[in-house]
């Protein structure tokens, strides 16, 4: 397994949320299990929060995000493809986006991809992420992955169990 972190640009909105979940300890545990991981610098900006408001999900203008990937890193995710781990939705935009923008190491890159059902992910085994607003492209990118109806299901389940929710609630895990 093959985990993709963010390095969060500290000059756009610091949202480093899930990363509290990845304490030193853990971090070890990864290691001494021969967890291998790389990381992609982001510059997250508010859209990420914005709901969609658009009637239909095509007519929906998703907002665009800035991300940079070094070469040793980019070596990395590109061996690794697809047995990796998001962690994070733009990690996964990222990801996806990656092959679309014929990205090279080192440059930055602009992407707007919109993940929701009915687009098919490909660049991924699993994500880590937290529990996302109703009517945000956060949890119609987690629709995409494993459907509405189990994303519907799951986010009862969270409500029931009383977890946490939004950007520094409790995180879930989603493996394909």
């Amino acid at each position: 397994m093959f985990f993709i972190f963010p390095h969060i640009s500290l000059y756009k909105l610091i949202h480093a949320s899930l990363l509290r979940h990845f304490t030193p300890k853990v971090m070890e545990t990864l290691k001494q299990y021969k967890i291998d991981q790389a990381y992609v610098t982001l510059h997250v900006g508010l859209g990420t929060f914005r709901p969609v408001t658009a009637e239909h999900l095509s007519e929906h203008k998703m907002h665009f995000e800035k991300f940079k990937i070094d070469k040793e890193n980019f070596k990395k995710i590109n061996q690794f493809r697809p047995n990796i781990v998001a962690v994070g939705t733009t990690s996964l935009r990222v990801l996806e986006s990656m092959d679309k923008l014929s990205v090279i190491p080192d440059e930055f890159f602009s992407t707007n991809i919109f993940l929701h059902p009915g687009i098919n992910v490909q660049s991924i085994s699993g994500l880590i992420t937290n529990f996302h607003l109703p009517e945000s492209t956060l949890l119609m990118l987690v629709s995409s992955l494993i459907g509405r109806q189990k994303a519907l299901e799951l986010y009862n389940l969270a409500i029931s169990e009383r977890y946490r929710f939004f950007s520094y609630g409790d995180a879930m895990l989603i493996l394909l």
